[in-house]
């Protein structure tokens, strides 16, 4: 009783319940103008065309272009209206001025190294046309003097963090697709709520959808009572509207402007262990020390500025980076933390893949949940592996969505086909996205390869060349392999024909989903 009344009096019932109410008045209108049948018909089939003409000659990736084009094709009296009422719907001038002022304020406070791009020049071409594709379009210069700590699983970097926060002095920025309450994220809290009371300035940015069933509604002003400013990401309303497909999915923690966390890793309880969720919780996040964090402070302080509508000195938070220098290790290489906005036509987190993977000589290891592709990035990975390029991905077997999961399975043939192997984490689910390669390059990242991540959401990762932390990818690789098994052909061709023709046709819709 107690979960039904929770359920019935839930946020999420009454946006469902409002939206639904909204299709069902669109769908009656629509239907109403059936009266008026040969002319309603025709119109219908006149959008339609219109629709599946625009599309065509739209900059959109192809596959959402198919994905839209078989549903008008199958239903042209309603798919059509549908695809101008929703998916042709852009934001108004307006709101994505304000919403391009985030990558605009990045553009303008970090400034361009290009001292730093010649040295990484002098030892490789190829690693400082990668740099500067990320300095010139996520606007996020590369780093020397900065030192990263690798961690592989969720429980290494929640202590670290925890002893990190407790020494901030000036301020702790979080941003985070999903914070829960329970062990991880109370310990945090308690520690945040001290350092409040201390005068350090706390802020806290988290997304709506993220947080939907995980944070109480208007948790945001429970924060601000304790002294902790707090701003939530694209607020959900009852209201059809495409723009609540662009999410905050990033994982940001910066503290004193010289020391950040970024990766897979949100702020619940599985993801370290102490709540088994979907299986053992295999996901891993990188640590920064030094002058390249103050790039993770921009993207952060951009992203509240826009949420609050505010114009502040972003100079004023950049500490003194001598003061702070950690050279307790040698050869830090040369580190790059760097952005991707969905809605400045740059897809910067895919092309950072693509050119990790076209441009590799002896191996791509990456560790991602989902592997929901297009035809570029499939191209990418077969023809390295076609060249004799050893790729390997590791996927997770249990899944956290069922059909995403499906999705996930459905490009395993033409992978394999083509020489990738693909494995599958048997002890549970994988979360983490990183990329490892030829021993000099690799990322960490919040970014799936999946859709979403890669057109829709606002992401984050760290680009990484000649540096410590590499290594330690790797074997992080090798030791997560050690608990996989092997996709086959022999495997897949073992599945029932009912779950490969329900793969094929939800394969079709993935962009959609």
């Amino acid at each position: 009783m107690n979960f039904i009344k929770k359920f019935l009096f839930h946020r999420i019932t009454f946006l469902a319940v409002a939206i639904l109410v909204q299709l069902i008045v669109l769908i009656r209108v629509i239907l109403k103008f059936n009266e008026y049948f040969v002319f309603f018909y025709g119109g219908s089939i006149l959008i339609s065309i219109v629709a599946v003409l625009g599309i065509i000659n739209n900059y959109m990736n192809p596959i959402y272009k198919v994905a839209w084009i078989i549903p008008i094709l199958l239903f042209p009296v309603f798919g059509g209206l549908f695809y101008i009422f929703f998916a042709g719907k852009k934001l108004h001038k307006r709101a994505k001025h304000k919403m391009t002022l985030i990558g605009d304020k990045m553009s303008d406070v970090l400034q361009p190294k290009e001292d730093i791009l010649e040295e990484i020049e002098n030892q490789s071409k190829v690693a400082a046309n990668q740099s500067r594709y990320i300095q010139d379009y996520a606007y996020s210069p590369p780093d020397c003097n900065t030192t990263t700590d690798y961690f592989p699983i969720g429980e290494m970097k929640f202590e670290q963090l925890k002893e990190e926060l407790k020494k901030a002095e000036d301020y702790i920025f979080l941003e985070y697709f999903i914070i829960e309450e329970g062990e991880m994220w109370n310990s945090i809290l308690d520690i945040l709520v001290e350092k409040a009371a201390e005068g350090v300035d706390v802020r806290v940015i988290y997304d709506d959808v993220g947080c939907l069933f995980t944070l109480p509604y208007k948790y945001n002003e429970q924060l601000e009572m304790k002294g902790i400013k707090c701003s939530v990401f694209n607020p959900l309303v009852p209201v059809l509207s495409p723009v609540l497909n662009n999410r905050d999915h990033r994982k940001i923690i910066v503290i004193d402007g010289h020391t950040g966390f970024t990766g897979g890793i949100n702020l619940a309880d599985e993801y370290i262990n102490s709540f088994e969720k979907y299986g053992h919780w295999k996901d891993s996040a990188i640590m920064l020390k030094g002058e390249a964090v103050w790039s993770m402070t921009v993207m952060f302080l951009s992203m509240w500025d826009y949420l609050r509508g505010i114009k502040e000195d972003l100079q004023e938070f950049k500490p003194n980076y001598n003061l702070v220098a950690d050279n307790s290790k040698d050869g830090t290489g040369y580190i790059q933390p760097f952005a991707d906005n969905p809605l400045d036509g740059e897809t910067v987190g895919q092309i950072v893949y693509l050119n990790l993977i076209n441009k590799a000589q002896d191996y791509v290891y990456i560790m991602t949940p989902y592997l929901i592709i297009d035809n570029e990035m499939a191209t990418a990975l077969s023809a390295a592996a076609k060249g004799g390029v050893d790729v390997r991905i590791i996927t997770p077997h249990c899944a956290d969505k069922w059909y995403v999961h499906a999705v996930t399975r459905s490009y395993y043939r033409i992978l394999i086909e083509n020489g990738v192997k693909i494995y599958e984490y048997r002890p549970g689910f994988v979360h983490a996205k990183s990329c490892v390669v030829d021993d000099e390059y690799g990322v960490v990242s919040t970014i799936n390869m999946d859709y979403r991540s890669l057109y829709l959401h606002f992401e984050c990762g760290v680009w990484m060349y000649d540096c410590s932390s590499i290594i330690e990818m790797k074997d992080d690789f090798f030791n997560t392999l050690k608990f996989c098994s092997k996709i086959t052909i022999k495997e897949l061709e073992d599945t029932a024909w009912y779950k490969e023709l329900g793969r094929s046709v939800l394969r079709v819709f993935a962009p959609l989903m």
